[in-house]
């Protein structure tokens, strides 16, 4: 499909069709194949994504982002993820099997990886300089993240290793012990667009949305102090977060690992 460059928020994003932003889009993804189509999505969500954080007030183009989210749904094809990020299927499959990219799988048992997961690690991949990007391009970002893995310590717990629910506390407490100290405004206006997403699915109590919402707002060094803390209303939080996923997977796995 041809894509011309636009000033959209002044930030070099692409402009949309018009018939896929109005929901006309029949006659233009009918000359696509799936898989072109579904990379096409998911080209628009990463430009989008940018556009959205350097411009956070912007209704209208959240409003188009989520519309996108929306037709590509919450995972992709392993085929379309290899597409996405240069790699062959062979190679995303190493990736996957050494815990370095999280999948999951549908009711036919097919591997899925979660769109969320596979965007970050696109940015991460193609944050260095395009011309200085090396032939096995995931290499360097996989290396760095098991190095960051490599460092987290978690303390040993009061009372020995926890069980059931007060163990899921836990490491709910441990990954976000972890994300604040690395919490930056591009992660909170991704929490932001998620509390919007999760709205519109209803896959949250709006209560927690507002309290969300209302922590959001404030100054990052009273966020990373809320999602620490280990009073109630923070573990309340904690257990219905827009940071899930924001770590990498060797360091989410990391934090799994109480005791």
């Amino acid at each position: 499909m041809p894509r011309k460059e636009s000033d959209l928020g002044g930030f070099g994003v692409y402009e949309l069709p018009v018939c896929v932003v109005f929901g006309n889009s029949s006659a233009i993804l009918e000359a696509m194949s799936v898989v072109e189509k579904r990379q096409e999505l998911l080209e628009n969500i990463l430009r989008l994504r940018s556009a959205v954080r350097r411009s956070p007030d912007d209704r209208e183009l959240a409003k188009v982002r989520l519309y996108l989210e929306r037709e590509l749904g919450e995972t992709v094809s392993l085929r379309l993820a290899g597409r996405l990020l240069g790699v062959s299927h062979t190679a995303l499959q190493r990736w996957i099997k050494s815990g370095d990219l999280p999948v999951v799988f549908t009711e036919s048992g097919k591997g899925q990886v979660p769109v969320q997961a596979l965007l970050t690690l696109y940015e991460a991949t193609h944050s260095d300089d395009e011309a200085q990007r090396p032939r096995y391009v995931l290499t360097p970002t996989m290396t760095r993240q098991r190095q960051a893995a490599e460092q987290i310590r978690i303390p040993p717990l009061p009372g020995g290793f926890p069980q059931g629910h007060d163990r899921a506390r836990a490491r709910s407490l441990a990954y976000h012990r972890e994300l604040a100290k690395r919490l930056r405004q591009p992660m909170v206006q991704e929490a932001r667009h998620t509390l919007l997403r999760w709205r519109e699915q209803g896959r949250i109590d709006p209560r927690y949305a507002e309290r969300w919402e209302q922590l959001l707002d404030r100054p990052i060094h009273e966020i990373r102090r809320a999602l620490v803390s280990e009073d109630q209303d923070s573990d309340d939080l904690r257990q219905n977060s827009p940071f899930a996923g924001m770590l990498s997977e060797p360091e989410r796995r990391r934090t799994l690992q109480l005791g």
